[in-house]
């Protein structure tokens, strides 16, 4: 049987469900003690309960499902393995109206299979122990927010000393509980700090460094594994350099804690590295000071070119209905917007750490060397490369990438490179000619950008209004408001053209 997918949320400790006075529940089978711990509460009757749990749930049952011969035979030792196979953490029988105890074989089937068994009193609801564990898992969540809040704040402090790197090791050794270690581009150890592990696991974590140095397109930018007890993970800092950490166990956040090491890391030794550490300074400090992005691009490195990266989670679909010919009736629900943990991932499998949350987007910078690949569960826009003083520019056309993207529901769509039409007319020329063409909608630009999505998605208006979270009877309007404004026949594909390329000037 595969493996439980136990969910990657914070667990609860079981002790702490049973410590609840409201509940009263009380457990009569089953290992005990702080390694128990349940993600979840599912409420099931069902004889093989396998196929409906994901793995760490607490599994609630009345007992309905129990035949009456149940006890003389292997019902309660089948329905306690399936239990098991699936990855459940614990079991939770509810006493009346079907039966007043426990079964005793049931008692003994979880003893034997080694699964927690609870006793829930009648005067306990079933409602009331789910409530309990997700009170339980936001408490534990908010915690783990708390803790990456904490040590994010310990290591940008740290990178401000006066011996950053040092310092950032030894902060995320404190918060991670284990041990660190800063590899050079040759593999060998040029800083670490913690309690120092075996020799065999330091010599197994300079193998996993080894995993990710190496640089091209199939190399991972992070890669753990254990031994001797011991967790182990390497991420790769961009510039040859490798951070080691090993840990005597995986808690949930250690891998944001460590990735907000990896960036400072990533940036500090860029500046051993290359002697830009100035540069870039002195370009932030510019921006704080209220520097525009062509007064900053001068200090930065003019041979680097960059790929900006528009990314918004893929909208869920609920069924709203069935229609006559018995098909689903489905509608979009609006996508959440991501949060900082998201928006950290999504910039580590792009391979960039510079990422921007904002609203329902994520804005991510990437160095042009690296191509940005379709992500699970994202709608991504990339705009072609260009030097730092142009970003402005990659960023209006990854926005534009995303919005036809997300109305063609394609995972990935790259602005257009290519020489067109606008490379035979002088520039100046172009963009005056765009002035006066697009003049009757200089101080309307919704009408402007809904002009311009409707003419890139052929006219229709359904993906239009996907594109830009408007009802289509709004992008009607606006169609007929620009026609009207243009004093123009938008149906005439010279038109059509004309306005694209006026657009594009933009």
């Amino acid at each position: 049987m595969p493996d439980p997918a136990v969910p990657p949320t914070p667990p609860v400790p079981l002790a702490a469900l049973l410590a609840r006075e409201d509940l009263a529940l009380r457990q009569i089978a089953g290992p005990s003690g702080p390694s128990v711990a349940v993600h979840a509460a599912h409420t099931s009757e069902m004889a093989d309960p396998y196929p409906y749990l994901l793995g760490g749930e607490l599994l609630l049952t009345a007992g309905v499902h129990i035949p009456d011969a149940a006890g003389s035979g292997p019902y309660f030792d089948d329905y306690v393995a399936r239990i098991v196979a699936a990855g459940g953490a614990a079991l939770g029988f509810g006493l009346a109206p079907v039966h007043d105890t426990v079964p005793a074989a049931l008692v003994a089937a979880c003893d034997r299979h080694g699964l927690p068994l609870l006793e829930v009193p009648p005067g306990t609801p079933f409602t009331a122990v789910a409530r309990a564990v997700w009170q339980l898992l936001a408490q534990a969540r908010l915690a783990e927010l708390r803790r990456v809040t904490d040590a994010q704040q310990s290591l940008a402090a740290a990178a401000s000393r006066p011996d950053p790197i040092p310092a950032v090791l030894r902060q995320l050794a404190v918060r991670l509980g284990g041990w660190t270690a800063l590899y050079g581009p040759e593999g060998t150890e040029i800083a670490s700090a913690g309690r120092e592990p075996e020799p065999s696991v330091r010599d197994a974590l300079v193998e996993l460094a080894e995993v990710v140095r190496p640089s091209g397109p199939g190399t991972p930018t992070s890669a753990t594994h254990a031994t001797a007890g011991t967790h182990l993970a390497a991420y790769a800092l961009g510039t040859g350099f490798a951070l080691g950490v090993a840990t005597p166990a995986r808690e949930p956040g250690d891998h944001t804690i460590a990735s907000v090491a990896t960036v400072l890391l990533t940036l500090l030794t860029g500046e051993q590295q290359t002697g830009s550490g100035a540069a870039r300074t002195a370009a932030l400090v510019r921006l704080m000071l209220g520097g525009t992005a062509e007064e900053v691009a001068p200090l930065l490195d003019r041979g680097v070119t960059w790929i900006v990266v528009h990314a918004s989670p893929i909208e869920k679909r609920e069924i709203t209905g069935v229609g006559a010919r018995g098909t689903a009736r489905q509608a979009p629900t609006h996508p959440r917007p991501p949060d900082l943990l998201a928006a950290t991932a999504l910039g580590a499998k792009l391979g960039s750490p510079l990422i921007d949350p904002v609203g329902e987007t994520v804005r991510v910078l990437v160095p042009a060397d690296r191509t940005p690949q379709p992500q699970p569960g994202w709608t991504l826009g990339v705009s072609a490369p260009v030097p730092a003083q142009h970003l402005s520019t990659a960023a209006t056309q990854a926005a534009r990438a995303l919005a036809r993207a997300r109305a063609t529901r394609t995972p990935l769509l790259r602005h257009g490179s290519h020489p067109g039409l606008a490379d035979l007319v002088p520039r100046e020329d172009a963009q005056a000619h765009a002035r006066t063409l697009l003049a009757p909608l200089a101080e309307h630009p919704a009408l402007t950008e809904t002009l311009r999505t409707w003419l890139s998605l052929h006219g229709s208006w359904d993906r239009t209004a996907v594109a830009l979270a408007v009802h289509r009877n709004t992008v009607r309007q606006r169609i007929a408001r620009c026609a009207s404004l243009l004093g123009t026949e938008l149906d005439d594909p010279d038109v059509r053209m004309e306005l694209w390329f006026a657009l594009g000037q933009q």
